[in-house]
């Protein structure tokens, strides 16, 4: 190697975040014998510390297992995890993570402001830093002055937006976002997409971003993840060199269409890898 070549490797190194979650050789089987169902195997990515990382791949791939065992709601059989270098476990009690499910889930009964506030009441938050933090969240997700409605007032995109807003309350490092907005129609989510980018920019948050959407991967991702066909695998794994300041216009570029057409590409691909 030459003097060039390794100074080049020293400020490319120096240029790659921290990890933020590192997954290595991870293989995990529901059930047992006959009845046992391989659902992921042999699944190695690191996602940089700030990425905004989407999994796309065929129903029934893995996409949401792996991202429930970074979660600690799934135990790997085998293989290793690392949240922010410790383990799902100790990354979920020390509440490293907000978790953003495909339905908002949020309680009827229970204002914005207290389905907001829920996850703070069981940390043991003072009232006063609670309403601070919930003014602060409403902000992030446009939702300033809906604090005293109840969900069953508001739609369903703002519904997931008050969802997103709970997740970020207790700012964790690190959000999960299960196709979020997979119930919505095209018009909501195309906004809801440009929403939640520019929250990205201000939080500057690592996402993880499950969805079943190419244009909505390659629209919001500086990474794409194609898995296979079950078990999951990772059939490519996509860096995106679209700016970050992005509009719904940017689908129309080269640039886009490009990186669509690999993801497509990669998701024909990966079905000669089913063995289910």
């Amino acid at each position: 190697m030459t003097v060039l070549e390794a100074t080049s490797s020293v400020a490319s190194a120096r240029d790659r975040p921290e990890p933020a979650v590192e997954i290595s050789h991870l293989n995990l089987v529901f059930g047992e014998g006959k009845a046992a169902v391989r659902a992921l195997a042999d699944v190695n990515l690191t996602i940089g510390r700030g990425e905004f990382v989407s999994f796309i791949g065929p129903s029934g791939c893995g996409k949401t297992t792996l991202m429930r065992v970074v979660a600690d709601l799934e135990s790997a059989g085998s293989g290793s995890v690392k949240v922010n270098g410790v383990s799902p476990a100790e990354a979920r009690l020390a509440r490293a993570y907000g978790y953003v499910f495909q339905a908002p889930a949020l309680y009827p009964w229970r204002s914005v402001q207290r389905n907001i506030t829920l996850p703070l009441e069981i940390m043991g938050v003072d009232r006063a830093e609670q309403a601070r933090r919930v003014a602060r969240v409403l902000d992030l997700v446009n939702l300033t002055g809906f604090a005293r409605k109840f969900p069953w007032q508001l739609s369903g995109g703002m519904q997931q937006r008050v969802s997103i807003a709970r997740a970020l309350s207790f700012d964790p490092a690190l959000l999960l976002m299960d196709e979020p907005f997979g119930a919505l129609d095209e018009i909501i989510r195309d906004h809801l997409n440009e929403q939640l980018l520019r929250l990205w920019e201000r939080t500057r948050k690592t996402v993880l971003f499950v969805t079943h959407s190419i244009p909505e991967a390659v629209f919001l991702s500086t990474k794409i993840v194609v898995m296979s066909p079950r078990p999951g695998r990772i059939a490519d794994v996509i860096d995106s060199d679209l700016p970050r300041e992005r509009t719904v216009e940017i689908r129309e570029s080269p640039e886009f269409i490009k990186i669509a057409h690999r993801v497509r590409a990669g998701l024909r691909a990966g079905h000669g890898d089913d063995d289910a």
